[in-house]
């Protein structure tokens, strides 16, 4: 037998190794089932055209920036307060995830000022949240300092003052609606009523059903999500509203991608019961998305009035008909909002960041040991048979480039995941030129580890003396590798189907 077809043949039989030793170290497949919809939802009843009949929004306001302490930090705010006499109701806005800008609720603020209601905006803390440590509780505390500025204020009343909170913002004003009476009303905009861990999920996989990604693609993402440790994916929601007991809106999109709303409206309604209220308003808005947009351009229709007709109608407008308190456009939730499966011990963050220490320094020690031998003015040849040391240092050389290109590439294909799933764009082409380039990255790392190793006995049997940093250099660069192979198998890259 050759010695080309004895190293595929040892290629082969270590690839199908990879993929039995991943099927095996891999957590239970996420697999999320068709969502069994209710009847209720397939024959929802229209909204009631009052609801969002136009709404007069011309009157003359004012405009204040002001500071506000909170724990740890002090958070600046702005007040839009129409000019009419009398009191007027208020409304707080509770960002979404990510670095919220006060900015962003401009247009929403200012509409709804002009309209009759004083609206507060506040750029959002830096201090004790980030993206791996977010403390609902905490943000919650920021909105009721925020709440007790607005009921100060002699042009509100402060019966009628509440809070709005869209996506994440809707796991924090629960838990400040159930801390304070002083919380009037709560507007849920595209509430996910679901943990983190599950809405995400959710999203990614409809994302890539969208762009009809292979489903090693949604194994590789559920199973580096199974691995995060961030204290608030599994978040749960529904202690807290059960605890509301003031008048609750909640309106959600029907184009909207990224939460389960059809299972996060029956989550709300079974909340409200646990708590006795009934004084809640479900509706679902044709066409509109996530921030309850039209395809990310102007406010679907009927949003604006929707919101300002049952603020300025409280407490009147908090108990719809009985038969319409769930009403609006057909919602169409294909899968369930299930849990990604918690990756065992040995592929939590610690040891996969461990893993990949050890292979970045075994990747890093050979050219800095090699420097450091040069600087000392020592030979770098072996005595015997030096000549074949370039050939097996080349070899080293291009594992090392594959083994960064893999993981560059496998950051890189993940982050485009996420901003196709965050912006709602993405073709498929591109999600499977990624996910081609990711495979065969993993492949070529395995063809060239198999390789390096049968030069390196080859060299060995011909009589080569490797000197003591170049043992050194062969270890570490064969030994991370081969970890980097073990990670790669971990995460689906040499498992079949594709």
């Amino acid at each position: 037998m050759s010695e080309r077809s004895r190293l595929s043949m040892a290629t082969g039989l270590l690839l199908a190794i990879l993929a039995t030793v991943g099927y095996m170290l891999s957590p239970p497949a996420f697999d999320p089932p068709r969502l069994t919809e209710s009847q209720s939802f397939q024959s929802l009843p229209a909204q009631p055209q009052a609801e969002y009949r136009p709404v007069a929004h011309n009157a003359p306001i004012a405009v204040q920036d002001i500071s506000i302490p909170a724990k740890g930090t002090t958070l600046t705010a702005t007040i839009r307060a129409p000019r009419t006499p009398g009191r007027h109701p208020a409304m707080v806005f509770v960002q979404g995830s990510g670095r919220g800008d006060r900015g962003e609720f401009t247009t929403q603020a200012t509409w709804l000022a002009m309209a009759g209601v004083v609206t507060l905006t506040y750029d959002k803390r830096t201090v004790g949240y980030d993206f791996r440590h977010r403390d609902f509780a905490l943000l919650a505390d920021d909105a009721l300092r925020m709440i007790e500025t607005l009921r100060l204020r002699a042009d509100v009343d402060p019966v009628r003052t509440g809070l709005w909170g869209v996506s994440e913002g809707s796991w924090v004003i629960p838990i400040a609606a159930a801390q304070s009476l002083d919380v009037g009303f709560t507007v849920l905009v595209s509430s996910p009523n679901v943990s983190p861990v599950r809405q995400v999920a959710w999203a990614l996989n409809e994302q890539l059903e969208r762009l009809h990604a292979p489903a090693g693609v949604r194994d590789l993402l559920t199973r580096a999500m199974g691995g995060v440790g961030f204290n608030f994916l599994r978040y749960d929601s529904v202690p807290a509203m059960s605890k509301m007991t003031r008048p609750v809106l909640a309106l959600y999109g029907t184009m909207d991608p990224s939460i389960p709303f059809v299972e996060s409206t029956q989550t709300l309604t079974t909340a409200m019961t646990a708590a006795g209220n009934a004084d809640y308003t479900i509706r679902f808005l044709g066409g509109a998305d996530h921030a309850m947009r039209v395809n990310g351009g102007t406010f679907a229709r009927g949003y604006l009035d929707t919101l300002a007709n049952w603020i300025l109608g409280l407490p009147r407008s908090a108990r719809p008909p009985a038969d319409a308190q769930v009403a609006g456009a057909t919602p169409v939730q294909r899968y369930e909002a299930s849990d990604v499966p918690k990756a065992p011990w040995y592929a939590g963050t610690a040891i996969l960041g461990l893993a990949l220490t050890l292979t970045a320094v075994g990747y890093v020690a050979a050219p800095v040991t090699e420097m450091v031998v040069r600087l000392r003015g020592r030979d770098l040849l072996a005595p015997a048979r030096s000549e074949l040391w370039p050939g097996v240092r080349r070899r080293l050389r291009r594992m090392v480039w594959t083994g960064l290109g893999l993981l560059a590439s496998v950051v890189a294909f993940i982050t485009l995941i996420v901003l196709f799933s965050v912006n709602q764009a993405g073709a498929w082409p591109a999600v499977l030129s990624g996910w081609l380039v990711v495979r065969v990255l993993a492949v070529l790392m395995l063809v060239q580890e198999v390789t390096t190793v049968a030069a390196v006995v080859a060299a060995l049997r011909d009589g080569w003396e490797p000197g003591r940093w170049q043992r050194f250099t062969i270890a570490t660069i064969l030994g991370g590798t081969a970890l980097l192979l073990v990670t790669a198998a971990y995460y689906g890259l040499f498992g079949i189907p594709w």
